[in-house]
């Protein structure tokens, strides 16, 4: 199939890829930026265009000349940085993604697969908060992720476009943190790695849903490939596990030769964003519509996350101070 996506150069995008030409896609990659560092193991002929979501003619030009079948719309400003400028989260988030629906349904595209968030929901929820929980965001980053899942519904009922998407928990990956309000769990393994130490920008009893990153790309796989009668909306919940700050330093802390010193200072800011998340997410309609169901609980990625981030430290150290 001959696949494009958007924000190819970000956390989820280049192991998507990855995914992708393992299955045998054609895949056209584009980002604001260049081809990064971390894309050196791509092939070398992997077309990557340098797009520029928030410019319609510039998209529409793209997509017309590539005739995509599937677009992956990744793209897009995270929650903690996203409050650094709300005016570019904005744009790049929302009027983005109305660019790129607009120019799927002018060019026939297939199917686009939608990358949203929990935070799109917001305080006072229940422990358990499932797809048809109320949405208050707080943030612009949770704002324009809801008003996006709104127009993709919109675009399904009114053009028969294609659209589904997946909220992901906090996507924990060997890689450079983006500037998202989760980030405090993977600097958790790359300081005990490199330092023994790290202190969180967390309360230890603060709890949202994580997942390992293998198993967000391969949930955006199988949604992609489900037949459509089988699926009963637009945007669905995924979960893996909820583990607290405090669970997670423990968990690190023993899979270390040497231990490490994990301590805990909540910035505010930060910790009222991940105050307004879920704790736990009901995934239901997922694991019933197209058989979701994680691989990875906390032990297991530790596991097999602790070796990559070794990996990413020997070439990418200069890259991770924060």
């Amino acid at each position: 199939m001959r696949t494009l996506v958007t924000g190819a150069g970000g956390q989820v995008g280049l192991d998507l890829i990855r995914a992708l030409l393992q299955q045998g896609d054609v895949v056209h990659a584009t980002d604001l930026g260049p081809r990064p560092e971390a894309a050196a193991d791509l092939p070398a002929d992997l077309p990557w265009h340098q797009l520029d979501v928030t410019d319609p003619e510039q998209l529409y030009t793209c997509f017309d000349r590539l005739q995509p079948e599937r677009v992956f719309h990744l793209a897009a400003i995270l929650s903690a940085r996203g409050e650094v400028d709300p005016a570019l989260t904005y744009r790049v988030n929302q009027t983005g993604t109305y660019n790129v629906l607009e120019a799927c349904r002018l060019t026939d595209v297939r199917q686009l697969m939608f990358t949203s968030t929990i935070a799109v929901f917001g305080p006072g929820l229940p422990e358990t908060v499932g797809d048809d929980e109320a949405l208050h965001p707080t943030t612009m980053y949770g704002v324009t992720k809801a008003a996006s899942e709104l127009l993709g519904e919109y675009y399904n009922a009114r053009f028969d476009l294609d659209v589904r998407g997946v909220r992901f928990p906090g996507l924990i990956s060997a890689s450079i943190p983006g500037g998202g309000s989760s980030d405090y769990v993977v600097f958790m393994y790359i300081d005990g790695v490199r330092k023994g130490a790290y202190e969180a920008f967390c309360r230890p009893d603060t709890r949202i849903p994580l997942m390992y990153m293998p198993d967000g790309v391969r949930a955006l796989l199988e949604l992609s490939a489900a037949p459509r009668d089988q699926l009963s909306r637009c945007i669905y919940n995924i979960a893996a596990f909820s583990p607290t700050a405090q669970e997670i330093a423990v968990e690190v802390a023993g899979a270390l030769p040497k231990g490490a010193d994990f301590s805990f200072v909540s910035d505010p800011a930060r910790q009222k964003i991940l105050d307004s998340w879920p704790s736990v997410l009901d995934d239901r309609n997922a694991r019933a519509d197209w058989g979701w169901a994680p691989r990875y609980d906390l032990p297991a990625m530790t596991e097999q996350l602790l070796p990559e981030i070794r990996a990413l430290l020997e070439t990418r150290a200069d890259a991770l101070d924060h």
